[in-house]
């Protein structure tokens, strides 16, 4: 995502994150309304009511035309769908953390649970786990298949608890175990 759309995106969501404002959005999508109507529907002062059009009106969420001495608003729906098919897609919201570490929350679990290069205890929270267990399966090669001693011994090198970090290993689908040979399972 652009700097420009990310700043339409967040004007979007800043304007939108005003209960009054949706509301307006919501009236003006069943029927065209004046400041005067939309005042007497949403109990509020009318230059209260012109400020949040003001706000609407910016991100071309809402149209208004002339009618005697009355300016009628309504909704304009092809901007909005406009808006919704450039910059809601799935592919624009994911692009909204580039320049977010992704892997900061896992870095901190390394340093919290890890000292030199030895495992100070194995997490109770599963997530925290997984992040421990796909440390230790890199410390096993993709082609090679292991005994389970070889196994334990690998894993003894990092925690002494080595028969349930083995067992996790393998209830987390990241070593296969099959005839007592076990091989490091390629992630996708």
């Amino acid at each position: 995502m652009n700097n420009e759309e990310f700043k339409i995106l967040l004007r979007f969501f800043k304007a939108l994150a005003d209960e009054s404002r949706l509301k307006i959005v919501g009236i003006l999508a069943n029927q065209e309304c004046s400041v005067e109507e939309l005042a007497a529907l949403l109990q509020l002062k009318e230059p209260t009511v012109s400020h949040h059009l003001a706000k609407l009106k910016e991100l071309n969420l809402v149209t208004m035309r002339p009618e005697g001495n009355a300016h009628l608003y309504q909704l304009d729906s092809e901007a909005l769908q406009s808006m919704s098919k450039e910059i809601f897609t799935p592919e624009k919201i994911a692009s909204l953390i580039e320049d977010v570490d992704t892997e900061a929350w896992e870095s901190k679990i390394l340093k919290t649970y890890i000292e030199g290069d030895r495992l100070k205890e194995i997490p109770a929270s599963r997530k925290k786990r997984l992040v421990i267990l796909k440390w230790l399966v890199s410390k096993f090669d993709v082609e090679v298949k292991y005994s389970e001693r070889t196994v334990n011994e690998i894993l003894k090198c990092y925690h002494p608890d080595y028969a349930t970090l083995r067992r996790e290993l393998i209830s987390y689908q990241l070593i296969r175990r099959e005839n007592g040979v076990y091989s490091r399972v390629v992630q996708q």
